[in-house]
């Protein structure tokens, strides 16, 4: 935990919070806090600081916050992904929170199984509690907003061509697509397929509608790796 999270109801006073759940065992039981000791400090989608600890006791732990940090930049990529296998949703909402990016869109597709939609990992608690280990990993205070979209003819026709207006649109395609490479002029809207990659049909609609292809590279790789990839570039 390289940040402790805040919520609207931790606070006590004006200047005071008050941690009584995981939070509290945490900075007990694994950083051994003690009076006096400064801790980073952010509150859920809002600025980040400094908070000092005022009592530790068996009913948790208290601490006096000042915040005064701006949350950290977004990423300049919005993430469009089939939806992969639900072991992998963890890892994949983890990464994304910590990258910053500020939306991803969870697409189907026809290599993605219906079953998938169907999994306890997509429940909103689920999506929350995965989100914010990754924030707590980054020293990073703002939730992606994480937007489901189940069938994907009418997503790549009505949404994509709106919520890509402002962006670079491009289609991780192995084959010969050419290098993907981040834009530094204009934020990037970015679709990755699910294991085996998009069909031609998915392709050729994402085309149609202004999607440029682009390789990760020769390798093939699991979706959690390759959003790794391609978000890691981004920042090179």
């Amino acid at each position: 935990m390289n940040i402790v999270l805040l919520r609207e109801n931790d606070w006590i006073n004006a200047n005071t919070v008050k941690l009584t759940d995981h939070r509290a065992r945490h900075l007990i039981t694994v950083l051994k806090v003690v009076a006096n000791q400064t801790l980073r400090v952010g509150l859920i989608n809002g600025d980040r600081g400094l908070g000092t600890v005022t009592q530790v006791s068996g009913e948790g732990v208290e601490l006096e916050v000042a915040l005064s940090d701006a949350p950290l930049h977004r990423h300049p990529t919005q993430l469009v992904l089939a939806l992969p296998r639900p072991k992998m949703l963890r890892r994949v909402f983890r990464s994304v929170a910590e990258f910053g990016v500020a939306e991803l869109h969870l697409i189907h597709s026809y290599r993605v199984e219906k079953s998938y939609w169907q999994t306890p990992h997509l429940n909103e608690d689920k999506v929350e509690m995965a989100l914010t280990q990754g924030l707590e990993r980054s020293g990073d205070t703002v939730l992606p907003r994480v937007i489901q979209h189940k069938r994907f003819k009418p997503f790549m026709e009505d949404v994509l061509p709106a919520i890509s207006a402002e962006t670079t649109l491009l289609i991780a395609h192995p084959g010969n697509s050419a290098p993907f490479e981040a834009d530094t002029q204009r934020p990037t809207t970015l679709l990755i397929g699910p294991e085996g990659g998009f069909i031609d049909f998915e392709v050729n609609l994402a085309e149609a509608v202004g999607a440029q292809k682009v390789s990760l590279g020769a390798r093939i790789l699991s979706v959690d790796t390759a959003v790794c990839a391609a978000l890691s570039r981004e920042l090179s």
